[in-house]
């Protein structure tokens, strides 16, 4: 019998995935995961991955990895305060000089020297040089808090997915298909870029290239994490729930009545960049694993097979159905913009649920969020090492606004 190699040390790495306004569910995933750790705070996740949206939370953990229930605390409170404004220009002024402008540029072909999207998202840039203090990820990861931070983002001129990491001087850079991994120091542009959805948000010039939502080529959104050194993952992703292991619980029965909106092309469209390739990256990796458990470690080390575990949480609910139920804080600006293609429909809500920034959605997301990871606490408690022992009825309150 040949002879077991033995185990790599456990390193997690956190995925956090795109998908707009609804990465505020991942915020209350975190915050639950912040009361099941022990007093000491400790950054359980020295690899954090994120995507879009997702790379914002990404960013903000890394910045406050030394102090990792505060840094919780701080994103929780961006959150829960979120106004559409904040994010992009929701204002008479601010929504109609900017459709001007994206009509007298992409339609009447007037040209120009800076990129011009259906929605100003200049407010982010602001917000984001405001809250998050980037000095951070580098005390984190001299202090062994962290290994490595990434955001992906898609370049418009090579096609290529690149992720941008910052972190311990022994991770090489990668480079497979269309996918690479480039060292540098993170800033603004680099989550500007990563959270560029394409035509609603201008794309971002990073060094030489402009760069649009990372999600886009992204085929393998778990890839990052492993290349930067995480052996196991916890995935929190944005897409409704699947019941009973049915694929196609979630679609549903054509009633052959009226033709598409405009928001559900749309809202297809954003999930086919959010959501798809996350989901089927997961399916791949069970596969591997299941191949992995097949092979002697000989056949493992020379096919470079290894088994990854994973966690994944989830929505326990259809996040359209709740941003629906939201739709009324719609900005009056924005009302025809979302009202006319039928955003506010229940077919077309998808779209509503990626660009409704407003807290009650917010709130609501988060608290769905927090009672989704509570609900799997044991499995969280094995997964992270510790005791999650709290009782069921702390387990499904609310957290503190």
């Amino acid at each position: 019998m040949p002879e077991q190699s033995p185990s790599p040390s456990p390193v997690t790495g956190l995925i956090l995935s795109g998908g707009g306004a609804r990465a505020a569910y991942q915020v209350g995933v975190l915050s639950a995961i912040a009361e099941l750790l022990p007093e000491t705070g400790q950054n359980p996740f020295p690899v954090i991955v994120g995507t879009s949206a997702g790379a914002v939370n990404a960013v903000g953990l890394a910045c406050g990895a030394l102090q990792f229930g505060t840094a919780i605390q701080r994103l929780t409170a961006v959150w829960r305060g979120f106004h559409t404004g904040h994010i992009y220009r929701s204002d008479w002024s601010g929504v109609v000089r900017q459709a001007g402008r994206f009509v007298a540029r992409h339609l009447l072909g007037f040209a120009g020297d800076r990129p011009v999207a259906l929605l100003d998202n200049a407010p982010l840039g602001e917000l984001l040089a405001r809250e998050l203090d980037f000095s951070g990820i580098a005390a984190a990861v001299r202090q062994r808090r962290l290994r490595a931070v990434a955001v992906t983002a898609f370049g418009y001129e090579t096609g290529q997915a690149v992720t941008f990491y910052q972190g311990r001087a022994t991770i090489d850079p990668w480079f497979r298909h269309r996918r690479v991994g480039v060292p540098t120091r993170l800033n603004v542009e680099h989550l500007l870029a990563s959270a560029a959805i394409p035509m609603l948000f201008p794309p971002v010039k990073v060094h030489r290239e402009y760069f649009g939502d990372g999600a886009l080529r992204q085929f393998a959104p778990i890839s990052p994490a492993l290349h930067l050194g995480a052996n196991r993952v916890l995935v929190i992703g944005v897409s409704g729930p699947r019941r009973n292991g049915d694929a196609n619980a979630e679609v549903p029965r054509p009633t052959g009545g009226r033709p598409p909106s405009l928001a559900q092309i749309g809202g297809h469209m954003l999930n086919s960049t959010f959501v798809d390739s996350l989901e089927s990256d997961l399916e791949t990796l069970q596969r591997i694993n299941l191949l992995s458990g097949l092979l002697s470690d000989t056949a493992r080390t020379r096919l470079g097979v290894r088994p990854v575990e994973v966690l994944t949480i989830a929505p326990s609910q259809p996040l359209e159905q709740l941003a629906a139920h939201y739709r009324a804080e719609l900005p009056r600006a924005l009302r025809p913009f979302f009202y006319g293609p039928g955003a506010t429909r229940s077919g077309g809500a998808v779209l509503l649920s990626y660009l409704l920034f407003e807290p009650g959605y917010c709130n609501a997301l988060i608290e769905l969020g927090y009672r989704d990871a509570m609900a799997q606490r044991e499995v969280l408690g094995r997964f992270l090492a510790v005791e999650a022992s709290l009782p069921s009825s702390q387990a499904v309150s609310r957290p503190s606004r």
